[in-house]
């Protein structure tokens, strides 16, 4: 997650394709550590480490997309044979650009463009491009752009796209601060045009009183039939009816800052309506604990009006051999990041009990809710420290920092990192 920012002039980039292909599989790297997980595969993604993920599968084929973390542009992965991924496509993104998160549906890809963030490495003299752009996945390997939505501000982060018309989009608009919920009609790509947007109040310039502090939609917003589910950082989960997208009405909320830290209090928001069920959890951003704790969480949402918080999931912590006794200690960020959140898609495991959340400094952890007021973790995967470093972040010591998780229908678990290559692992657990 890169932090928010105030309103600029942006300008576009030039956008063009570029191929890469790796011909031979990337050795797994030793010195990982797992309960009930075990490593498959591993691609070292051409030396330019990924961050956000998604999937199709293609005739045979299976294709994993991803946003690259430091350079411009995105990333397809032919994982067919999970033991052997391969590179077959980069396409470079524009200039000076935020270029890490993407999504897809229905057919379409939709990337979003922004501002790379101070300290992130980009260069705050130089233009960038900004807002979503939409892509054609007729042929897998060679997206076409069909169109570009702009916000005539900063650009946007996590956006949800379901299929359908309607992109759902976290938004940095003219006259707000932070991010916003946008809805964008895409039945014409080529023009997409803006059919609604919703705010706490408080973010529009001139509202009073402030809104809480940390309030920003972070994304993506999850859609269950006319029901908008919002993780909207320091504001919490925020539940809205948004059968008029001209004139979404909120529903109910839940705040969890404070106690928990409010910088990014609400990340993520899975609901599981058929369980009356929502998995939240926030987003460590100071390195060494250097904040307010975090929180990964199940809600009881069978009242959407009054959604309560039921449990907690429990810390993690490290291997009983190892010389710290708390991750705390081990540098970096340490606390939860992401779920495996696109469900909607057809090639992704649907949300049962278990649930998948990367941890920084703590991999991947993997948690059993069948009883949703106890959570037990049942499987977790560390990854050994990188030995090269590609971005400028953990600003401290050098060690493995888990980002976004994907699993795919046939049970492989994608893993990537911020100094590390794409880690493909198997839950070996019941």
């Amino acid at each position: 997650m890169r932090p928010m920012h105030p309103a600029a002039v942006v300008t576009a980039a030039f956008l063009c394709l570029a191929s890469a292909t790796q011909t031979r599989a990337d050795p797994i790297p030793p010195g990982a550590v797992g309960q009930n997980v075990e490593a498959v595969g591993y691609s070292n993604l051409n030396d330019k480490p990924g961050f956000k993920m998604s999937i199709q599968k293609v005739g045979e084929r299976w294709y994993l997309y991803i946003g690259m973390l430091w350079n411009e542009g995105w990333e397809i992965v032919d994982v067919t044979d999970p033991a052997d991924p391969k590179v077959v496509k980069e396409i470079q993104g524009p200039d000076n650009t935020a270029t890490d998160q993407m999504e897809i549906a229905d057919g379409k890809m939709i990337t979003a463009l922004a501002r790379i963030s101070p300290g992130w490495g980009g260069d705050p003299n130089k233009p960038f491009d900004e807002g979503v752009l939409i892509w054609d996945l007729k042929d897998p390997l060679n997206p076409q752009k069909l169109g570009q939505y702009k916000t005539g501000s900063l650009g946007t982060h996590r956006n949800g796209y379901q299929g359908g018309k309607y992109m759902h989009l976290s938004a940095i608009m003219p006259g707000y601060k932070g991010n916003i919920y946008v809805i964008v009609d895409i039945s014409d790509p080529a023009h997409p045009v803006e059919a609604g947007r919703w705010w706490v109040p408080g973010q529009k310039d001139g509202e009073t009183p402030a809104a809480p502090p940390g309030t920003m939609l972070h994304g993506p917003a999850f859609i269950v039939g006319n029901t908008a589910y919002l993780p909207y950082g320091g504001a919490g989960m925020i539940i809205l009816d948004i059968a008029d997208v001209a004139h979404p009405k909120k529903i109910g909320q839940l705040s969890m800052s404070p106690p928990f830290a409010s910088s990014i209090g609400v990340h993520t928001v899975i609901p599981v309506p058929a369980r009356g069920l929502a998995f939240i959890n926030s987003e460590a951003i100071q390195e060494d604990c250097k904040e307010a704790l975090q929180n990964a969480s199940i809600v009881d949402i069978s009242d959407p009006a009054k959604p309560r918080l039921m449990a907690l999931f429990p810390l993690p912590l490290p291997p009983s051999d190892w010389p710290i006794k708390s991750f705390c200690e081990r540098g970096g960020r340490f606390g939860p990041h992401n779920q495996n959140t696109l469900l909607h898609n057809p090639f992704v495991q649907p949300q049962g009990d278990l649930v998948y959340l990367t941890y920084f400094n703590a991999g991947l952890r993997i948690y059993d809710t069948s009883t949703p007021t106890a959570p037990r973790e049942v499987g977790y995967f560390l990854p050994p420290d990188p030995t090269h470093r590609y971005g400028v972040f953990p600003k401290g010591k050098l060690v493995a920092q888990s980002e976004d998780v994907l699993v795919d229908t046939r049970g492989f678990i994608y893993v990537t990192h911020k100094n590390q290559g794409l880690w493909i692992l198997k839950y070996t657990g019941k």
